[in-house]
């Protein structure tokens, strides 16, 4: 009997035992829900550039941690012989001997074939002459088309030229701060290998997943508060800028993304507390 009483009484306590943790655990969601949830700042925008073409590099214009505008140029490389190939280019492009001769020389033929029309009329020339001098003007038109494509192609490839050169200097995309510069004056870089990245920390992004139901009362630009998990803690009013419209299945949530200001140039990748 003292054996049954013993084993009832260890049952009971290891039930409250396993409960007790239950318990706390649940507390401590809710803790937790009311503080907000859980979630990391990154770059409203992140651009690492790289060059569409090999080459060597010639000037470096920005070193990491400098502020720059979009459309700055950070890197550049040696463009000597294509700026060659380009002043080439244009002159041809801007050429117009060819089209000016062959026109000049088809105003010439549909003159000679009109004086030579006037002349058949009166017997002073055969058929077969009018003929010749009307073949003639058509091969002269057919010259000048000719001449004109030419032209217009020159044109295309002097545009085709100037991008090519304009590709050798990298400019940044967006106005930040360059993160990381990885080549130096003289180093040889392959096509597509990064040069240099650039990062945008103002405004900052935030993406959190909500459950589904909660993530479908949300609005766009609905304010959130973002409370930065310092020491001291800082808080910060954002805004919705994106929700989701497709639902990841697994975890049942929605994703969307806060925008919140970053005057102070707080740095990307701190944890934060977001909420509604």
């Amino acid at each position: 009997m003292k054996k049954f009483r013993f084993l009832f009484s260890c049952l009971i306590t290891g039930v409250l035992l396993i409960a007790l943790p239950l318990d706390v655990k649940s507390e401590e969601l809710d803790v937790r829900s009311e503080e907000g949830i859980a979630a990391i700042t990154m770059p409203s925008g992140d651009v690492s550039l790289s060059f569409v073409q090999p080459g060597r590099i010639a000037k470096v214009y920005v070193k990491e941690g400098d502020v720059v505008k979009a459309n700055q140029i950070l890197i550049r490389q040696d463009d000597a012989a294509e700026q060659a190939q380009l002043v080439l280019m244009r002159e041809q492009s801007r050429n117009t001997t060819q089209v000016d001769a062959q026109t000049a020389s088809l105003a010439q033929k549909r003159n000679y074939l009109e004086k030579l029309e006037w002349a058949a009329e009166r017997g002073s020339a055969t058929e077969m002459e009018v003929q010749d001098a009307r073949l003639e003007v058509d091969m002269a038109e057919f010259s000048l088309k000719a001449a004109r494509f030419e032209q217009e192609q020159n044109m295309r490839k002097y545009k085709e030229s100037k991008i090519r050169v304009e590709n050798m200097a990298l400019k940044s995309p967006i106005s930040g701060r360059v993160e990381k510069v990885a080549v130096e004056v003289g180093e040889s870089i392959d096509r597509l290998a990064s040069a240099v990245r650039t990062v945008k920390t103002d405004p900052l992004w935030i993406d959190v997943h909500l459950p589904v139901e909660k993530g479908e009362t949300l609005k766009l630009d609905q304010k959130a508060t973002v409370t930065f998990q310092g020491a001291p803690e800082v808080s910060a009013e954002g805004k919705v800028i994106f929700i989701s419209t497709v639902a990841d299945a697994a975890s049942a949530t929605l994703r969307a993304r806060i925008e919140v200001p970053n005057k102070s140039n707080r740095p990307a990748g701190e944890h934060v507390s977001v909420q509604f």
